[in-house]
């Protein structure tokens, strides 16, 4: 069976936390936790009107007890997943999730980058006492593109640190701020300024592709992630994903990894991870998208 490192789990909804879906969904400098009323449909509930519903698989990966943590660990000896990046636990989790499952799961914490120094020590101690392995940034929550300075010692840090940064990079439908908050060419600031510094672009750029593309080549320690992208749109005609497989498949083949987000799509790791291996790649290829990218990435 083929080995697979996912670079998206969600975490199961019985040990999420409530509150981070409720900031989530604030407006950038909304006062938590009393936000105005706002329009219906308006900002992140724009996300249900260009996404519709899909008929989701019955099964233990999406009832509504979803089993937790322990469930999602035997799904992932299932498909094989030897480890994966885990979104949506607390930077608080972090430890006691290490204790729990040692070696299954990458932690990467978030902080508010305008908590400054704070931000950074905390971001040390997570990293030294509690085993987190990187840090997590997306303008699509708080408005701040990637190269705004304000982040700038926390990227000091994971350098120091030897931890990389997964950066939100793609285009967003919360129509209450501007569309291209996670535009690719926030991250050649970044990796202008930082080259020692490991980062992945998360969720491939899209529709940005020709430049996601343009800026893997320049940058040696960038790399790029699948998440929130079904694998059967890859090869579809007209999807605009057409020269991200074509360089995926030849000059960049080993700056992919997988994001299986199959939280997302109501359906099982292996039938995600089958699409991939029938996606137009080379065999060599696949097993670099589905694991090896992701080992030297993370060191492993």
């Amino acid at each position: 069976m083929t080995r697979v490192i996912d670079m998206e789990i969600g975490m199961p909804a019985s040990e999420a936390n409530p509150e981070l879906e409720r900031i989530a969904h604030g407006r950038p400098g909304t006062p938590f936790p009393q936000p105005l009323e706002r329009p219906e449909g308006y900002g992140f509930a724009n996300y249900g009107k260009v996404f519709k519903a899909r008929k989701r698989e019955e099964g233990p990966a999406h009832d509504t007890d979803d089993g937790g943590l322990d469930r999602l660990v035997e799904d992932m000896n299932r498909a094989n997943i030897a480890c994966g990046l885990l979104v949506g636990a607390e930077n608080s989790a972090t430890g006691r999730i290490h204790a729990r499952y040692p070696g299954r799961f990458f932690t990467f914490v978030t902080f508010d980058p305008t908590d400054g120094m704070r931000a950074v020590r905390e971001f040390e101690r997570l990293v030294k006492e509690e085993g987190a392995n990187g840090l997590r940034l997306s303008a699509l929550y708080n408005g701040v593109p990637a190269n705004d300075r304000r982040y700038y010692p926390l990227y000091a840090k994971a350098a120091e640190l030897d931890v990389p940064v997964r950066i939100y990079t793609a285009m967003n439908y919360a129509n209450d701020r501007a569309y291209d908050l996670g535009h690719p060419r926030y991250l050649d600031d970044v990796a202008v300024d930082f080259p020692e510094l490991r980062i992945v672009a998360g969720l491939a750029g899209w529709p940005w592709v020709n430049e996601m593309v343009g800026l893997l080549r320049r940058h040696p320690n960038l790399y790029v992630d699948t998440a929130a992208h079904h694998p059967r749109y890859f090869a579809q005609p007209g999807s605009g994903w057409e020269q991200f497989l074509q360089f995926g498949n030849t000059l960049l083949q080993d700056k992919v990894m997988v994001g299986l987000s199959r939280y997302l799509f109501g359906t099982s790791f292996e039938s995600l991870i089958e699409d991939y291996k029938n996606l137009p790649l080379k065999d060599k290829v696949i097993e670099k998208w589905l694991y090896g990218n992701a080992a030297t990435f993370h060191r492993l």
